[in-house]
C-alpha cells in the first residue's frame, strides 16, 4: 500500500462525496421544517455508507478472481483504457440541463425505516454511475494489497465519502437556521449545475484512475 494510491483513494472518495446520495439527500434533511432530528439522519446516513461498503466487498470479490486470471501488465492496461474513457464520457454531460431532484426531496420526509429504504434505493440508483468508486476498486485489485489492506481502504473511501455531510450537519447544529440559506444555495445549485458537475467527477476520476495505470506501466 502506498501513499500516492491512498492519496488517489482519497480523492475519488471526496469526487463520490458529492453525489445525490452521500451529501444532497443529507442536505435536504437538515432543510426539513422543525426540529433537526439526529437519529433519522444516522439511519440515513449509516445505512448508505454500509451499503457502499457491502457493494464495494461483492465487487472486490469478484474482482480479485478475474484479476487473478490475468497479467498484470494486461489488468495495467485495461485500467488505462478505462480511465481515458471515463475522460472522454466527461465531456458527454450537458451543462445546461437541470436534474429532478424534486422527487428525492419528497421521498426524505418519509418515516425512518422508510428513509432507510431511501438510502438503499438511492445507492442502487447510483449504482450506475458510480464511476469513481469502480475506478478506487480497480486501483485496489490491480496493487498488491491483502485482504485485511483492501477491506481497510473501502471503509476508509466510505467514511471519506460522508464527511462533507457530517461537517455541514456540524454546522446545522452549531448555527441552527442560520446556515439554512447556505443550504439552500447548494441544494440549488446542485439541482441546476448537476450534469455539469457529474461530467467534472468523471473527468476527475478517469485522471486519476489512468494516471494510477500509468504509474505502474511506464514507471515502476
Amino acid at each position: 500500500m502506498t501513499l500516492g494510491l491512498v492519496a488517489a483513494l482519497a480523492g475519488l472518495a471526496l469526487l463520490d462525496s458529492t453525489s445525490i446520495g452521500t451529501l444532497f439527500i443529507p442536505i435536504w434533511l437538515m432543510l426539513t421544517p422543525g426540529r433537526l432530528k439526529l437519529s433519522r439522519f444516522a439511519v440515513y446516513l449509516g445505512t448508505i455508507t454500509v451499503f457502499y461498503f457491502a457493494v464495494g466487498v461483492l465487487i472486490v470479490l469478484g474482482a480479485s478472481q478475474v484479476v487473478g486470471h490475468l497479467d498484470g501488465k494486461v489488468v495495467d492496461w485495461a485500467q488505462l483504457v478505462i480511465g481515458v474513457l471515463l475522460f472522454a464520457i466527461s465531456f458527454r454531460f450537458d451543462g445546461k440541463k437541470k436534474l429532478d431532484t424534486g422527487k428525492w426531496q419528497r421521498r426524505t420526509s418519509g418515516s425512518t425505516p422508510a428513509l432507510a429504504g431511501v438510502a438503499v434505493l438511492a445507492g442502487v440508483v447510483e449504482l450506475a454511475t458510480m464511476l469513481p468508486y469502480l475506478g478506487a476498486i480497480g486501483m485496489m485489485s490491480a496493487a498488491d494489497l491483502n485482504a485485511g489492506q483492501v477491506g481497510l481502504l473501502l471503509a476508509g473511501y466510505c467514511l471519506v465519502m460522508i464527511v462533507p455531510a457530517l461537517l455541514l450537519l456540524g454546522g446545522r447544529l452549531a448555527l441552527g437556521e442560520r446556515i439554512e440559506p447556505f443550504l439552500t444555495r447548494i441544494s440549488t445549485w446542485f439541482a441546476e449545475k448537476g450534469a455539469s458537475t457529474t461530467g467534472w467527477i468523471l473527468g476527475i476520476a478517469g485522471f486519476l484512475v489512468a494516471r494510477d495505470a500509468i504509474a505502474r506501466l511506464f514507471f515502476v
